[in-house]
């Protein structure tokens, strides 16, 4: 197998479950990481994989003397990146946060293997393009994020005429009781600070501003047979309940478990069959109640945009994620405010419409215009 975003959070989480495993049982081919070569070192020296590799050629000296005389591998740089997705594997994580992970996952599909998807930002910037791949190739895509994995648990797929919704469900994030004064001031750190899941800061944001989720109701229309008319959102703080799929026959199936990716990518690294996984089991009595509740778009636009770019269809929805991943840095990096992210992303849209994204190289054109776009609408918004 190989990893894809190795030091991350979801990297770590897989990476944890591998060591836990009868040894044996798995075999690492590749671990594939951005900057952090200290970290990608101790993760290759518990793991043992044929390679290392950085997507930043600067860390390559110190992961070359980080891995001195363990005769594993290593490589630098984007090129090597994508040879490392594309070596033989049976199984893949793809957990490269945000539209980098693009290419590296259509590498990957090319395999015909299984590819286990955390990456949300490709369907949604080039959904039918990766579901092509995957069907050119032969590959099987499993859905590894918490919440669509909850849906492909709970959803039969044998006659999808009977699937009357689908229900992605979202914490509500570090602002879920908020002012629109006190988001207005919110600062990287109140924003990151998630009340309930452990992930890194950009997840952290899109969660805080409901951005996360609006990516995974483009996200759950690409993989799952429903009209996206049919997949909504409830807000469920205890964050217990990750998904759940209403029938024509009344019955309403929900995935319930502790908020741990490990149950969800102990799923996909098992499938069709399970795997013990060592986290925290859900103690219902011990919560004692589920609360659910419809999300604010009048606080929280982000749920609006994504589903009128979902709408628009063609290059919005990669024009969206653009713009939303510009203005995300910007705040984080403390110039732009909280509230601005939305703006910058509704302006973007506006300007840009939806032209057409038939291929690779549309849809790369359309990323890198949407970019520059977003930062003229931020510098605007932030003089």
């Amino acid at each position: 197998m190989t990893i894809l975003g190795a030091t991350g959070s979801i990297g770590r989480s897989t990476a944890t479950l591998l060591e836990a495993a009868p040894e044996g049982a798995f075999t690492v081919e590749a671990l594939v990481a951005g900057r952090d070569a200290a970290a990608l070192a101790d993760m290759a020296r518990r793991l043992r994989p044929a390679i290392a590799v950085l997507a930043d050629p600067a860390g390559l000296p110190a992961l070359r003397d980080a891995l001195s005389g363990t005769n594993i591998a290593t490589a630098a740089g984007p090129g090597a990146v994508r040879e490392a997705a594309m070596r033989p594997t049976d199984w893949t994580m793809a957990a490269i946060v945000g539209f980098a992970g693009l290419r590296p996952i259509l590498d990957a599909l090319s395999l015909g293997a299984t590819l286990a998807l955390a990456n949300k930002e490709p369907l949604v910037c080039a959904g039918e393009l990766v579901l092509r791949t995957a069907a050119a190739s032969g590959a099987t895509v499993l859905p590894t994020d918490s919440e669509h994995n909850a849906i492909f648990q709970a959803l039969d797929t044998r006659d999808p005429a009977m699937v009357e919704r689908i229900i992605l469900t979202a914490s509500g994030g570090p602002f879920r009781n908020a002012t629109i004064e006190e988001m207005r001031a919110a600062t990287p750190e109140q924003a990151v600070k998630h009340p309930v899941w452990s992930m890194g800061a950009k997840i952290s944001v899109d969660s805080a501003t409901l951005f996360n989720k609006g990516l995974e109701v483009i996200e759950a229309a690409r993989l799952f047979p429903v009209p996206h008319e049919r997949i909504e959102v409830l807000v469920h703080p205890q964050s217990a309940v990750h998904g759940l799929v209403q029938y024509a026959d009344g019955s309403l199936l929900a995935q319930l478990g502790s908020p741990d990716m490990r149950t969800p990518i102990a799923y996909a690294l098992a499938w069709p069959n399970r795997m013990h996984a060592a986290v925290p089991r859900l103690d219902l009595a011990a919560l004692s109640r589920l609360d659910f509740s419809a999300p604010d778009e009048t606080r929280f636009p982000a749920l609006r945009l994504c589903r009128a770019a979902l709408s628009a269809g063609a290059g919005a929805p990669t024009i969206l994620n653009a713009a939303n991943e510009v203005a995300v840095a910007r705040f984080l990096a403390r110039r732009l405010g909280f509230l601005d992210i939305a703006r910058v992303v509704e302006e973007t849209l506006e300007a840009l419409g939806a032209p057409p994204a038939n291929d690779l190289d549309d849809i790369l054109a359309l990323d890198a215009g949407a970019r520059v776009r977003a930062e003229a609408v931020a510098d605007r918004l932030a003089a």
